[in-house]
């Protein structure tokens, strides 16, 4: 059996320092937001080249004040895209404002500039690209735009830890930018876990504030705020495994290259693209296949476990039929949400499981 991804085999490979992290913050009787957390911002932020960095409870959080620092909210439109996981729209409608989607890139599957500018009304007060699958949007473009409009881009980088464009780190380029440490993600703590990134210092002293109650110091309030704080157990996991990060980054890429190698000129799969100037960080591999139903089921088959990341875009999301879209209001995302299969991918899958993959995929091929 081959799983998706295999959080065992990562914790057996830094078991030691994790239990000696995890013990020596239960030893301290100090549990959320002490010294562990800290250290991991200033480290997280260097990492991203960042200026600052706002550790919270969860990726949805960090999106959450983002939005609010930036001063969205009731009355307000956000621009985002619909294929994405929903945490980004409910972040958005979080703050009171309203989704307003565009379409994405067929190659990428990202934001399409070209579509941008049209839903951009006098409501309009952000923008935010979601770096989907490990890769980032077209941030020139987006910013370009943006910087037109006078309205601050804020990047969902939930998926992109270490992704960059052309030579920037996600979460590095627009007013903030905001990750998620759920288990499964590249840099995944031992639970639930994000943080926010920026450069501006007003906006991270609003969020600072913002995630631990509004208060500007201990019992004084001064802004209605939330309890998004992060415990220090996560913190000192993810300081662990931010030392592994660019190691195992190199790690699905050159997972991904054998993939590459392996199905090109596939009859059953499109491998995904690495857009020039962009690294991709490979959070999934997801190829497209138009009988990819089939496709999953014939690798289940094979004790080969695969993922749909997503299957039904956001804006025909039973839950979000308020916002009034329909079949055929964005084409590209739809195709994607019919196509799109992850296969395994993670640092600990070996060379010769990559390759029992590809095989199972082009055998469907012929037996289709």
């Amino acid at each position: 059996m081959i799983p998706l991804l295999d959080l065992k085999a990562q914790y057996a490979s830094i078991k030691d320092d994790v239990d000696a992290a995890v013990l020596r913050v239960l030893a301290s009787g100090h549990y959320v937001l002490g010294e562990e957390v800290a250290r991991f911002e200033e480290e997280f932020a260097r990492y991203c080249n960042t200026k600052h960095a706002i550790a919270v409870n969860t990726g949805t959080s960090a999106l959450h004040l983002s939005l609010l620092a930036a001063g969205v909210g009731p009355d307000d439109e956000v621009v985002t895209v619909s294929l994405t996981f929903v945490a980004t729209t409910a972040a958005i409608c979080y703050t009171g404002a309203r989704p307003v989607f565009v379409d994405v890139e067929p190659v990428t599957l990202t934001m399409d500039p070209s579509k941008l500018e049209a839903a951009i009304t006098r409501r309009t007060k952000a923008i935010v690209p979601v770096h989907l699958y490990g890769q980032m949007a077209d941030m020139d473009a987006i910013q370009a735009i943006a910087d037109r409009y006078g309205l601050p881009v804020i990047e969902d980088a939930c998926q992109a830890h270490g992704a960059e464009y052309k030579g920037l780190r996600a979460g590095s380029i627009g007013l903030s930018g905001s990750f998620s440490f759920y288990p499964g993600k590249n840099l995944g703590a031992c639970g639930e876990g994000g943080i926010i990134v920026t450069n501006d210092d007003e906006q991270a002293k609003t969020m600072r504030m913002l995630r631990d109650w509004g208060q500007e110091k201990r019992y004084h309030h001064v802004m209605k705020g939330y309890n998004y704080r992060m415990d220090e157990i996560q913190g000192a996991i993810l300081r662990i495994k931010l030392r592994h990060l660019e190691e195992w980054t190199e790690a699905r890429r050159v997972r991904a290259a054998r993939y590459d190698a392996l199905l090109a000129g596939s009859r059953s799969v499109r491998a995904p693209t690495e857009a020039d100037g962009r690294r991709h960080v490979y959070h999934v591999y997801a190829v497209r296949s138009p009988d990819r139903d089939q496709l999953q089921q014939t690798l289940r088959d094979e004790g080969i476990h695969t993922g749909l990341h997503y299957p039904v875009p956001v804006h025909l999301q039973e839950a979000h039929a308020d916002l009034g879209y329909g079949v055929g209001d964005f084409p590209v995302s739809e195709a994607a949400a019919r196509e799109v299969l992850s296969l395994p991918i993670y640092p600990e899958l070996t060379m010769r499981q990559v390759e029992e993959v590809a095989t199972a995929v082009e055998h469907d091929a012929y037996v289709s």
